[in-house]
């Protein structure tokens, strides 16, 4: 765990951490490339004033309408609009009725793609998620609902732009961690194929990655 202090933007300017946004260019590329490339990034949040900060160890990847777990396999609706824009954007959809899931837009406009961020490790500012999820040790974010709820992402973001140094993005991040990959969870609907693609991606050993079964 980083040793950084907790802050807020009156505190310490974005400038001064050193989190400028990834730029577009990084999310329009091959889906499962960018669900590679972003383990280890940052994934940013400022609510109000208060930033926070987590490592994304764990993601997976969707890979448009040809992939039958994607929810673009069934087209353009008024719930995947944003899949089809352009790269860089929030996709944020509810699951159960109750947990909002974080998706970003890859590839170019028009290319339904997305990469689910399914876990993050907490790194600045932990104590603020955890005012907003009051769990202990790594029940905090280690799965996809769990971290947006203690990082406070909600439909309030779905498009959201994440290129902008606003509300939400992904900085650029690194990590000396093999990449461990394996097939998807919670797609029991998809055809086998897509099933058993290994487009789940996570750093090997890392104790914030999902429980996924």
């Amino acid at each position: 765990m980083s040793s950084l202090p907790e802050l807020s933007l009156h505190e310490l300017s974005l400038q001064e951490l050193s989190l400028p946004p990834l730029s577009r260019d990084f999310y329009q590329r091959d889906t499962v490339a960018v669900a590679n490339d972003l383990l280890g990034c940052w994934l940013v949040r400022e609510v109000n004033g208060t930033l926070m900060g987590a490592r994304i160890v764990e993601t997976e990847a969707y890979c448009g309408a040809h992939d039958t777990a994607c929810h673009a396999h069934r087209g353009l609706t008024s719930r995947t609009a944003a899949m089809f824009g352009a790269p860089g954007h929030a996709y944020v959809y509810l699951v159960y009725g109750m947990h909002w899931l974080l998706n970003i837009v890859t590839e170019p406009e028009g290319s339904p793609c997305a990469v689910l961020i399914r876990a993050v490790e907490p790194v600045l500012n932990e104590q603020a998620m955890r005012e907003r999820r009051s769990m202990a040790g790594k029940q905090l974010c280690n799965g996809p609902g769990k971290l947006t709820r203690a990082l406070g992402v909600d439909k309030t973001l779905y498009g959201h732009d994440m290129t902008r140094t606003e509300q939400l993005w992904v900085s650029a991040g690194s990590h000396n961690t093999p990449i461990a990959s394996g097939p998807r969870v919670g797609i029991d609907y998809a055809e086998p194929e897509d099933r058993d693609a290994p487009w789940r991606f996570w750093l090997e050993g890392n104790p914030w990655v999902s429980k996924a079964r």
